[in-house]
């Protein structure tokens, strides 16, 4: 629910002025939604390893390296090189290679490795919290068999991945509704605090908070590692959680909810039972002067406590909010200083529209007597949550994709579109209850009539069912139990005769039980795309994975950085290829230090190789023609295709390494 009118011709002339300022809106979004702007990622992803899938090298290299995307966190343990008997060669020493904005780690292996095939399995975390694993092959002198078999599941999978995703999905509905059920009360109706099906309500949303952020900590170490249940027991991954950016997180979300407790203690207590008294001594103050200035103070004291409240309860939400933030997609890629602030906005926007939808449809079915007045307030605080949600939605939306190819040919972007058909469907039946709560507010007195009626109805069975008890509880306990029942179906009836005695508020009962569902599967689409990989991310990554097209009658140039993990082993290869043709090439190589000197190496080759004809690789040993500089004349690239250009270059007697780049040569 958006709004609310007072009568039918109001509500289609505001909707009528509304239309055009809302389709300039949008098209103003829009339009900024796919604005160019710098690189962004959110899952790492590997970019680049040493020696290449799939590679044959002529000799055993003296260590392993891989590259990614972003930061990420690895262990000792994170990448693993096993021989084709499966027995692991490397030394299980993790090696931290990074340098500015290059992300590498590697691991040494043991010296002499015989020929065979080798097989790297590496496992890493994210900046963005989620686990990332692969595998890949490699051959010393010549391919063999090998009895290692690669894994068919990836990290974060099978039964633990499930278990953590269930617990990811009932922490953000028990946020929503936590939050929205609270802002409900505060906002929209104030005597919502006394009544139990919302105390309820809000309570068990608590629960179901705690509840899952307990699990996704306990069930952190196995959905990172190995995928075990019986992992979870491991105190000293417990410890290792708590020391990642994510455990500090859910520890913080666990202290903040100890402040919610707190805060749900004092809204169902001491403020539900001031309500009481206020409503009370306001009943009292029509017939006494002196009960009547009472009652005056003790709503002065209540409107004070309802904007503590208030404050506090956006405070400790905002709080709760920020612990997604600050360790998902928000904390990583671009603008992160202003991307966690939106999402913190988006997420509370998100709680007091849906989560409030859920008070809203408990009160309308458990509270017939919930007033006109706190409907049509739900509805301007509704509206206001859209407008939060959308401004943060398109932003959050350019930033994870950029373009229309990532919204459209990604997976992210696909459920990005269907969170927002989503949403179209829920705001074209907010409208409904809009007319629902429009014609609540047309005729006032036949629904108090009808009011009177069903309250009248039920004190006289009220009354008739406490005699009945009295005069028969006593003589037989048979006959107590009996009469129990009978009223709890008394109960029940009253409470669907009351629902019934007004057609309009059943209309609008059902409108939002509706937006409810709808709301629902809203939820479950948004847990899947915070553990989707970005639309940004995946196209970036096809992009490095693509060759660099050649230029007609210009040379190819690229750069390479490399690291060979010895001492002054970190440079860059600067190539180019004149012209960059099928035939004969000139080939030119430049290596600098990190500081840009000329890099004297003691040897550098190059390889071309066209996987796509099984050319290759052919090998080219240039000449050097200064410090720094070599040179060969007569490359010849027979035909045109995606070609591999491999350089291994060597800073010692033991550190090379071989970096490489795909070329478009036509």
């Amino acid at each position: 629910m958006t709004a609310t009118a007072p009568a039918p011709s109001a509500a289609r002339a505001r909707a009528t002025a509304f239309l055009p300022r809302l389709a300039l809106v949008l098209a103003a979004l829009l339009a900024t939604l796919f604005t160019a702007a710098a690189p962004a990622t959110a899952h790492a992803a590997l970019t680049a390893s040493d020696p290449t899938d799939g590679a044959v090298v002529a000799t055993a290299p003296a260590q392993v390296t891989l590259s990614f995307s972003e930061q990420v966190a690895m262990g000792d343990d994170s990448i693993r090189v096993l021989d084709p008997q499966g027995r692991r060669v490397d030394t299980g020493e993790l090696r931290d290679m990074c340098s500015g904005n290059t992300i590498r780690y590697g691991t040494a292996l043991h010296a002499g490795l015989p020929n065979g095939t080798y097989t790297v399995a590496w496992q890493a975390v994210s900046a963005d919290s989620h686990p990332i694993s692969g595998a890949f092959t490699f051959s010393i002198g010549a391919p063999s068999a090998t009895e290692v078999s690669l894994p068919a599941t990836t990290a974060g999978g099978g039964p633990v991945g499930i278990a953590y995703g269930i617990a990811r999905y009932a922490a953000y509905a028990g946020f929503a509704v936590l939050v929205g059920g609270a802002a409900f009360i505060l906002l929209c109706w104030r005597r919502g605090a006394a009544e139990r099906p919302l105390q309820k309500l809000v309570v068990r949303a608590w629960v179901t908070l705690t509840a899952a952020t307990l699990a996704m900590l306990v069930l952190r170490t196995p959905y990172t590692g190995s995928g075990r249940f019986a992992d979870a027991f491991d105190l000293d991954g417990l410890r290792a959680v708590l020391e990642t950016k994510t455990g500090a997180s859910l520890v913080s979300r666990l202290l903040l909810l100890g402040a919610a407790a707190l805060f749900v203690a004092v809204l169902f207590g001491v403020y539900a039972r001031r309500l009481e008294d206020s409503g009370t001594e306001e009943k009292d103050g029509e017939k006494s002067g002196e009960a009547g200035v009472r009652a005056g103070e003790k709503a002065g004291d209540t409107n004070d406590l309802t904007f503590g409240l208030a404050i506090g309860g956006a405070v400790v939400s905002g709080g709760i909010a920020a612990t997604w933030a600050l360790s998902e997609h928000a904390s990583t890629g671009i603008q992160p200083g202003l991307a966690m602030p939106a999402d913190i906005l988006h997420m509370m926007a998100a709680a007091t529209w849906l989560g409030g939808l859920s008070a809203l449809l408990v009160a309308l079915h458990k509270v017939p007597g919930i007033e006109r007045s706190a409907v049509r307030r739900f509805s301007r605080v509704a509206f206001v949550s859209v407008v939060v949600l959308a401004v943060t939605g398109v932003y959050q939306t350019w930033r994870q994709t950029g373009s229309w190819s990532a919204l459209t040919g990604t997976e992210y972007g696909r459920l990005l579109l269907l969170k927002v058909a989503l949403v179209a469907v829920l705001l074209a039946v907010a409208y409904t209850s809009r007319k629902w709560t429009a014609r609540l507010a047309e005729a006032p007195t036949a629904l108090e009539e009808a009011d009177a009626k069903v309250g009248a109805q039920v004190a006289a069975d009220d009354d008739v069912s406490r005699e009945t008890e009295s005069v028969n509880i006593t003589a037989d306990p048979e006959r107590a139990a009996q009469l129990a029942r009978q009223r709890a179906a008394l109960e029940s009836a009253r409470e669907k005769r009351v629902r019934d005695a007004d057609p309009d508020r059943a209309g609008l009962r059902r409108s939002v039980l509706a937006e409810a569902g709808i709301a629902v599967v809203l939820l479950v689409v948004t847990t899947v795309l915070t553990s989707t990989e970005p639309g940004r991310t995946v196209e970036q990554e096809a992009a490095r994975g693509s060759a660099a097209t050649a230029v007609p009658d210009r040379a190819v140039k690229i750069t390479l950085p490399f690291d060979t993990g010895g001492p002054n082993g970190k440079g860059s290869v600067r190539l180019e290829l004149d012209p960059g043709r099928v035939g004969a090439n000139t080939l030119h190589l430049w290596a600098d230090t990190g500081d840009g000197q000329p890099f004297d190496l003691p040897e550098i080759k190059v390889a071309f190789t066209l996987a796509a004809k099984d050319i290759g690789p052919l090998p080219v040993v240039p000449d050097q023609a200064a410090p720094g500089h070599w040179t060969a004349s007569g490359v010849q690239l027979p035909l045109a295709g995606e070609w591999r250009i491999d350089v291994t270059v060597r800073t010692s007697d033991i550190d090379q390494t071989t970096v490489q780049k795909t070329v478009k040569i036509g």
